[in-house]
């Protein structure tokens, strides 16, 4: 048996940068735009503040190359969700790692809404307006403000080092 002073396992194609931002964590997002069955898109996101004000406002990395991105250009429009620990498998259709027949909208109830697909069954979401977009590094960052807020309880998931974890309920 070998004794490592370092993780044995640890990939050496990933940056110092990635590795701390996934010992940061935080609340796992689904962002949302367009029109349910006319080209709606989503992304999970978990790279995001949210930021006090009138109004409130959050400032979010995007993949650039996404179709969530593409939407938010053209629409200038979404919405936030906060995800559940129940929705797991969501977030991991959103984020494109796992399969999703007939597309990632159709494994929960949305209804459609003036700033995009709003998941049913979200405690917590708000409608955003896009404010500003610019290329920092290799994302898309986001800067957008919300205009209308509806904020409840959940079991929250959280994205920790490339995992999910429970965040356990919140009151209040």
């Amino acid at each position: 048996m070998t004794i490592h002073h370092e993780h044995p396992f640890l990939d050496p194609h990933v940056d110092d940068v990635r590795r701390l931002r996934g010992r940061v964590g935080a609340t796992v997002s689904l962002w949302t735009s367009g029109v349910l069955g006319a080209g709606a898109a989503g992304l999970t996101v978990s790279s995001y503040a949210v930021v006090a004000g009138e109004p409130g406002h959050f400032v979010a990395a995007l993949d650039p190359d996404s179709d969530l991105s593409d939407r938010l250009r053209e629409t200038g429009r979404a919405v936030v969700h906060l995800l559940a620990w129940a929705d797991r498998d969501l977030a991991d259709a959103f984020g494109g790692t796992a399969p999703a027949p007939g597309g990632p909208f159709r494994l929960r109830s949305f209804l459609d809404s003036p700033h995009g697909p709003r998941l049913e069954t979200a405690t917590t979401w708000a409608s955003v307006r896009l404010e500003d977009g610019r290329d920092v590094g290799w994302s898309w960052m986001v800067t957008a403000a919300i205009e209308e807020l509806r904020v409840g309880d959940a079991d929250w998931l959280v994205h920790r080092r490339g995992r999910y974890a429970h965040a356990g309920p919140t009151r209040g």
